[in-house]
């Protein structure tokens, strides 16, 4: 990708699991140990169903396909724990994310969070990147409907006080990807554990490598 270095996005809206930390084989491996303990059953078809969704949904799913006996929240704070715990020794960066963070925080490009992690799953990631790079955090603890609904980045565009239309969502999944698209977002989708669609309105890369700050303003046209 190639372009004028001084056109920018109004903002850049990031998700985080799969985009930004390659932590989907974190949580699909939570999912496995939290079945495999309640004596259910579940399968890779399963675990990529609830990639980028939001938890309390991801919980009831697997409480309804796997045959596990608790709640939803009950699964949702076992899997966010298992995760907790992984993230201390196993901290993986996606190619090509911190880069281009740096690139457009240099820019000074207003900088959004969405994910559907919980808060105390970025406040332990925080601490691993530049104090400040992120203006904005929405959270899936933070928010009423969660991805694919656009709520969360409809919340993040109106806190960066800027228009949807002009931002431009860095996404992995098609849940992800349906949320920024229904805010108005024009996304980027790196797909990571999960296939996703050509489409109008979204372009697909293999990574994040070499993409700079022009290049995402010239996705917006």
């Amino acid at each position: 990708m190639r372009g004028n270095e001084l056109r920018r996005p109004a903002a850049v809206l990031w998700d985080l699991d799969g985009t930004i930390i390659d932590t989907e084989p974190l949580w699909m491996a939570a999912e496995y140990d939290l079945v495999d303990r309640h004596g259910g059953t579940w399968n890779e078809k399963h675990s990529k169903a609830i990639v980028g969704s939001d938890l309390v949904n991801a919980g009831g799913y697997i409480r309804e396909h796997a045959g596990v006996d608790l709640e939803a929240h009950e699964i949702v704070e076992d899997l966010v724990g298992a995760v907790l715990t992984q993230m201390a020794t196993d901290l993986r960066w996606r190619p090509g994310a911190l880069e281009l963070l740096g690139a457009l925080h240099i820019a000074e490009v207003p900088l959004g969070l969405v994910t559907m992690s919980y808060r105390s799953i970025v406040d332990a990631l925080l601490p691993h990147l530049p104090e400040g790079i992120f203006d904005i955090v929405v959270t899936g603890d933070e928010v009423t409907a969660g991805k694919p609904d656009p709520e969360p980045y409809l919340a993040a565009a109106r806190a960066l006080a800027v228009d949807p239309a002009r931002c431009v969502a860095i996404e992995d999944s098609p849940t992800g990807t349906a949320a920024a698209e229904a805010a108005g977002c024009h996304v980027l989708v790196v797909p990571n554990q999960v296939a996703v669609a050509p489409a109008p309105g979204r372009t697909l890369a293999q990574s994040l490598v070499g993409i700079g700050v022009a290049d995402l303003a010239a996705l917006l046209g």
